[in-house]
């Protein structure tokens, strides 16, 4: 028993060390892009944000959580947000100023808190990076299902999710390029293996080792077609789920390096959070989805490292992780503050 003990306990550190040492890896990377690149034009006047209004939405409970993901239950208004540092899922509720803990860390043996989303029913969706998703019951924080890289998938991590208006969820994979799926037939059975339904690895351009590809991911409210960013290269892929064409959208006036999270409004806006450059941008897609001009840039120190983003009715709610002080991008070096997520108006 000892013995057992010893060796789960062993397994559990060395999976949590490579976790840290591939995400270190993959963000030094895109931090040595950041900054080579000159820094984003303040888009409006006002101020350091360019005009927008950057507050404190809510607070989150912890000294060393690390934010990661964000989802909002439209029906609800309530909010989640995931911790990568450990796999702890919040909840805030309407018109409270500090979230509350939902699901605990290593709850169900998760490790990381990635991508989130809530779908039409109600659930919760939850990636953790070192080997899946699964799926909660938002009134009793019950797992319903959870679905895994299939065993022996050595170098994945499973980043983020969007899910389309036919129940179907879609997750990004940062290592290795490629769009999982899980339909809702799969989520009816339980769990399961994570099918590989689109490789983008033909279509991205080269990597630098060790550099994230496919980071966010989102899609139209008509289930036409998906988006997702190669935050390494700036580049915006759509995803045709009739036909499966991949495609490099047209992008005009900016790019998206260290781009993050996104979030697509249904008249086409996109909203973008690109993390080591503390930027958030908007974009006007056109009808087809093929082409994307930039409308508006916000750059402010204050964003501490946005991760991703979820806009509601008249803000937009952005995660500060502050992955830089003292946690995964620069671990042991620097003092976070308290971590909290912002509301910015005039994105």
């Amino acid at each position: 028993m000892k013995t057992t003990k010893m060796t789960k306990t062993n397994n559990k550190a060395n999976r949590t060390a490579a976790k840290k040492s591939l995400l270190v890896a993959a963000l030094a990377g895109t931090l040595a892009l950041g900054a080579a690149a000159p820094a984003p034009a303040l888009a409006g006047a006002g101020g350091p944000a360019g005009g927008a209004r950057i507050s404190t939405a809510f607070t989150l409970p912890g000294a060393k959580v690390y934010p990661e993901g964000i989802a909002a239950d439209p029906r609800t208004r309530t909010v989640y947000v995931g911790s990568y540092a450990d796999g702890t899922v919040y909840r805030a509720r309407p018109g409270r100023a500090e979230a509350e803990v939902f699901l605990p860390s290593g709850t169900d043996g998760r490790h990381t808190a990635n991508g989130l989303r809530v779908d039409a029913l109600g659930r919760l969706w939850v990636t953790d990076s070192t080997a899946g998703v699964a799926v909660y019951d938002t009134a009793t924080g019950t797992r319903l299902a959870h679905f895994e890289v299939a065993a022996g998938t050595a170098a994945r991590f499973v980043n983020d999710l969007t899910i389309t208006p036919d129940g179907t969820a879609y997750l990004t994979d940062s290592i290795r390029g490629v769009i999982y799926r899980v339909t809702p037939r799969q989520l009816a059975a339980g769990s399961g293996v994570l099918t590989e339904a689109y490789d983008l690895t033909p279509a991205l351009r080269p990597r630098p080792a060790g550099a994230f590809r496919l980071n966010g991911i989102t899609s139209d409210r008509a289930g036409r077609y998906l988006l997702t960013v190669d935050m390494t290269a700036g580049d915006l892929y759509r995803v045709d789920l009739r036909t499966g064409a991949v495609r490099r959208v047209a992008l005009t006036g900016g790019d998206l390096k260290a781009a993050d999270g996104l979030d697509l409004a249904p008249d086409g806006t996109l909203r973008v959070a690109h993390n080591v450059t503390n930027t958030l941008t908007r974009w006007q897609l056109g009808a087809d989805g093929t082409r994307a001009g930039l409308t508006r840039t916000v750059t402010d120190p204050s964003l501490q490292i946005p991760t991703t983003l979820a806009h509601v009715p008249g803000r937009t709610l952005v995660v500060r992780s502050q992955f830089d002080k003292g946690g995964p991008m620069n671990p042991g070096t620097g003092t976070p503050t308290t971590f909290t997520v912002a509301s910015v108006r005039g994105l």
